[in-house]
């Protein structure tokens, strides 16, 4: 259920690290080697990447597959950015809302990408709703569990939590509310990256010099440094330093 992937580091081509490695997230999206569940990745995609001096991202989203998307390949040649986060889509419920479904979600310097899916969608969480604000229900983007889940997200870092607890706060309640849930979730503001691995693969790519920091579903290289991240952990990264930190279970 969807590939995605965060970037911070020395300024690049979008397609450095979307479309020119040889298992890269264009490539990922008919071909992924580590996804659990789903093969194929066609139910839309999306880019966000922060330019020089402006810390709110520019997105690039669409209701298709990326490989049908001619315009994409010169958009990710000329495009250079030192941050972003992109994914590709395989949709819980196929056809639901188009492009506005299609990660990453935005708020401000925020962008966000969920992989995975909420078991027993729609009802699962009816009961977990109400502690969210009504101006944030009804400014979802799309009707789906991810764009839930991230107004879940949001509503924490409104309320001032940190990235790292805002993560771990909209697993836990979900978990609890829907068992089985699978809830890789993934979030930048230009600066920092912060992921958590519950259900899917993670990996990530530090490389000494701070030079780059990649986190994504999976490598999209053979690069022998990546490495993975245990199942229900929460990863802090930024160009320099790796943090793990490990998720607890919902109480029973």
């Amino acid at each position: 259920m969807c590939r995605h992937l965060a970037y911070v580091g020395e300024e690049v081509p979008l397609g450095h690290l979307l479309t020119v490695p040889a298992h890269a997230l264009y490539r990922q999206s008919w071909e992924p080697r580590r996804q659990k569940y789903g093969t194929v990745n066609a139910d839309g995609f999306g880019v966000g990447w922060y330019a020089p001096q402006d810390t709110v991202p520019a997105r690039y989203r669409r209701s298709g597959p990326i490989w049908a998307d001619s315009s994409f390949p010169d958009l990710a040649r000329v495009v250079r950015t030192s941050a972003l986060l992109a994914a590709v889509r395989d949709a819980t419920v196929a056809g639901a809302d188009g492009e506005a479904a299609a990660a990453p979600f935005a708020e401000g310097r925020w962008l966000f990408s969920h992989n995975g899916a909420v078991r027993g969608w729609p009802g699962s969480l009816a009961g977990s709703v109400p502690e969210l604000p009504a101006e944030l229900l009804l400014s979802l983007a799309a009707r789906t569990d991810s764009a839930l889940v991230w107004a879940m997200v949001l509503d924490r870092l409104r309320s001032g939590q940190d990235p790292g607890d805002a993560l771990a706060g909209a697993v836990s309640a979900v978990a609890e509310a829907a068992p089985g849930s699978r809830l890789n979730l993934l979030l930048t503001d230009g600066k920092t990256i912060t992921a958590t691995t519950w259900g899917d693969s993670l990996w990530y790519l530090a490389v000494p010099d701070g030079s780059r920091t990649v986190v994504a579903s999976e490598p999209y290289d053979d690069d022998p440094r990546w490495s993975e991240v245990a199942d229900r952990s929460l990863l802090t990264a930024t160009r320099t330093e790796i943090r793990l930190t490990p998720l607890k279970e919902p109480s029973p």
